[in-house]
């Protein structure tokens, strides 16, 4: 047999041999996945928190890589932030957790009998993993760490289980998250209809709006600003707006924080009426009157704010809602016209005359600092 002839012969039988190679590996891959896939759907541990068990819920605790350890604890029907701080929580926050704790579905296994390296490596170990913690009094219903999520999906170990398993459900931005994530920033709500009068007063003065049928008027005390001391009498407010007052009510309506005050923080709080403004809201029953006190400029034009009578709570709102404490008097004020030389020397003729209404009622008051 010729050289030639010799070489095709060989070259057909390693290609012959190759080819039952590869079917081979490709039926243990097979096995191997259906095995695995085996295991996902009916061997592995159950992980979610069933809705019965979630609702006996007392006690959470949440440690992810780049944020504080946060413990909540269900006190009476409502939840505290127990550490690092002892605050209310956010009830909607919790309602969440909950929800999420019972779609948790182990799916498959990715690493069997892994050392700390591999839990290292998917992010798993203690450094870097999210880990959740979940008690229904003494019982420890859950105690799971979450770690990489790829093209392997979400990775997860349960405490106590040396394999790393590919997760179903869970959702990362629910539990890693700063402690102000988890805070209650509710701070205010007003039924429609219900308020009957407002008060602002700051540095330019006092405001007093009020609700007559369906009718708001305003009235306004400048303060004098050597003496620092209201005017007895409303100085005339002829640009005032009726229907910028809805624009105030809204700005309170809803009112939630964006976020706290650090400790230390200069506030300006104790400083209201200069630095800032206190708003008085007088509602129909009489009863949940609130006064607000809003102080300094935190970050940006956010302000702080505190509400009298509640626990204490240093809140940050947005600069649209603390700009009525300020601008009070520019904000409820139809802009100014355009007036040619003629009309600026009449309105000077006017203001020359500083006369000031003898005939406007008095306003209720609804109590000074």
């Amino acid at each position: 047999m010729k050289t030639e002839q010799k070489l095709a012969v060989s070259g057909v039988v390693l290609v012959a041999l190759l080819g039952g190679y590869y079917a081979t590996r490709q039926d243990k891959q097979r096995d191997i996945q259906a095995h695995t896939a085996g295991a996902a759907k009916e061997d592995l541990p159950k992980i979610a928190v069933e809705k019965e068990k979630a609702e006996k819920i007392t006690k959470l605790v949440v440690k992810s890589k780049d944020h504080e350890e946060v413990v909540l604890e269900k006190k009476g029907d409502k939840w505290r932030l127990t550490k690092p701080l002892d605050v209310p929580a956010s009830a909607s926050a919790v309602d969440s957790v909950m929800k999420n704790l019972e779609k948790l579905e182990l799916q498959k296994v990715i690493s069997s009998n892994a050392d700390e390296k591999t839990f290292e490596k998917y992010e798993l170990d203690e450094k870097s993993a999210t880990r959740v913690q979940a008690f229904a009094g003494d019982e420890k219903l859950l105690d799971a760490s979450f770690g990489k999520s790829g093209t392997r999906g979400q990775l997860g170990r349960i405490a106590g289980n040396a394999s790393v398993f590919g997760v179903k459900g869970y959702s990362s931005y629910l539990f890693a998250k700063e402690v102000k994530g988890w805070r209650d920033t509710d701070v205010l709500t007003i039924e429609d209809g219900n308020a009957i009068a407002v008060e602002i007063e700051n540095k330019l003065g006092k405001f007093s709006l009020t609700k007559s049928g369906d009718k708001w008027g305003g009235f306004y005390y400048p303060r004098d600003a050597k003496k620092g001391k209201l005017a007895e009498k409303a100085a005339k407010w002829e640009r005032f707006e009726e229907t910028k007052v809805k624009d105030l009510l809204t700005a309170f309506k809803s009112l939630k924080a964006s976020d706290f005050a650090k400790d230390g923080a200069d506030t300006g709080i104790d400083k209201a009426t200069e630095e800032g403004g206190l708003v008085r809201l007088k509602f129909k029953d009489g009863n949940g009157d609130v006064t607000l006190k809003v102080g300094k400029k935190q970050e940006g034009d956010n302000r702080y704010l505190v509400k009298e009578g509640g626990d204490g709570t240093v809140f940050v709102v947005g600069s649209w809602t603390g700009s009525w404490a300020v601008d009070t008097l520019e904000k409820l004020s139809k802009p100014e016209e355009k007036k040619d030389g003629k009309d600026k020397k009449n309105d000077k003729d006017k203001k020359d005359d500083k006369g000031k209404p003898d005939d406007l009622p008095d306003m209720p008051d609804l109590g000074t600092e």
